[in-house]
């Protein structure tokens, strides 16, 4: 059967997009150069923050994102069934400490409950309390009882499957090699259809540039530490103030900033980096040491725990540091959904249903307009 749409990157991103057209009854193809869920996606943490973002444009599609995620979740179980919809969501909130500027992060925290995020200002005996393993030499914290996690990869191919259950289709190992009138080239040939997704992840600006239509999306590579199976447990999402300023930093340069979390496996997590090296996959030994540092400097157990593995990952960063959602003024039939950098798991749920509204025509429950592709930020020029 032709497909209406195919979407090209088979990520968190390009599978929640999927997933709400074709719950519309939009029929859907989803083409990936690789394995489906096996780029960005399976290289992320699962965040699914409000903790991190200022008031504004992200945060409010960060908010409708949190929301949709359990109802989205809860209508995947009753179509596929807890087995194939079980994606290890856990609401376990986050907390937000300070070592130093405790009337920063205080600053921060007030200009989001304003924009209605529920943010707990605590004091550094109730972050004990929260996680009894934290340094006592935290002077500041906030409580988001709204933050989770959730397995990525497990989330990417639910959405997938729903698809597929559908009646679309889902194809690993497909190149997509430019929009034409009436449907996409591939490296399998021709897929006839009336609109293609670019859901390209960090790849989205070589895609566009194929399509005729470039968008300024980069790689901005990170890397997560996995320790070994411990009893050590982290209760909450946890990390340091800094994390905030590195998300909202434009510098190529090497950033770092402490993200700590048990997983339900039985490992923690230990991130993060952030640096533009284009698409180098090198994992420097040095960028390891300063994550592990700084982890111990927040939970001084960790010192005692070996780490078991590393991993890195490129997420797609756009200059003004807000995604591009929607509508290619310039080739009819081409849209985009990328350039989340970090945030594509948290605001995956909130992308997928903001971008079938507006190609149905439907009043979408977020403004469109930050997102747009025509802003000068990202607009290349043809």
């Amino acid at each position: 059967m032709r497909p209406d749409v195919v979407v090209v990157g088979a990520g968190i991103v390009g599978a929640a997009c999927a997933e709400a057209l074709s719950a519309a009854g939009v029929q859907v193809t989803v083409i990936d150069q690789g394995t489906p869920a096996g780029g960005t996606t399976a290289a992320g943490e699962g965040n699914v923050l409000l903790s991190d973002k200022p008031p504004g444009p992200e945060l409010t599609l960060a908010q409708a994102s949190v929301a949709r995620w359990p109802e989205l979740l809860a209508t995947l179980v009753d179509q596929l069934g807890p087995e194939l919809a079980e994606v290890e969501w856990d609401s376990k909130g986050g907390l937000v400490v300070a070592l130093e500027n405790a009337d920063a992060l205080a600053e921060f925290a007030g200009h989001q409950r304003q924009a209605g995020v529920r943010a707990e200002l605590i004091t550094p005996a109730d972050a004990v309390a929260l996680e009894p393993n934290l340094t006592r030499d935290v002077v500041a914290a906030v409580h988001y009882p709204d933050d989770a996690q959730l397995q990525p990869v497990l989330a990417a191919t639910t959405l997938l499957a729903a698809v597929r259950h559908r009646g679309g289709q889902v194809r690993g190992g497909v190149t997509a090699l430019g929009v034409r009138p009436g449907g996409l080239r591939t490296s399998e040939g021709f897929l006839h259809c009336g609109a293609v997704v670019n859901a390209c992840g960090p790849w989205a600006g070589r895609f566009s540039e194929l399509a005729g239509a470039p968008i300024d999306i980069q790689p901005r590579r990170g890397v997560v530490l996995v320790t070994s199976h411990t009893s050590f447990t982290v209760r909450h999402k946890v990390y340091d103030a800094d994390y905030v300023g590195a998300v909202e930093s434009g510098a190529a340069d090497l950033q770092t900033s402490t993200v700590v979390e048990s997983t339900r496996g039985g490992t923690i997590l230990i991130g993060s980096s952030r640096e533009r090296v284009g698409f180098d996959e090198t994992i420097r030994v040095s960028v390891l040491r300063e994550l592990a540092r700084k982890a111990v400097r927040l939970f001084p157990t960790l010192a005692t725990i070996p780490v078991m593995r590393a991993y890195g990952g490129f997420r797609p960063y756009a200059p003004d540091h807000l995604p591009v959602i929607g509508p290619d003024p310039r080739v009819p039939g081409l849209w985009h959904a990328t350039g989340h950098e970090g945030a594509g798991i948290g605001l995956a749920a909130a992308t997928g249903q903001l971008l079938a509204d507006l190609f149905l025509g439907r009043q979408p429950e977020v403004d469109p307009f930050p997102f747009r592709v025509d802003r000068p930020a990202v607009m290349k020029c043809t």
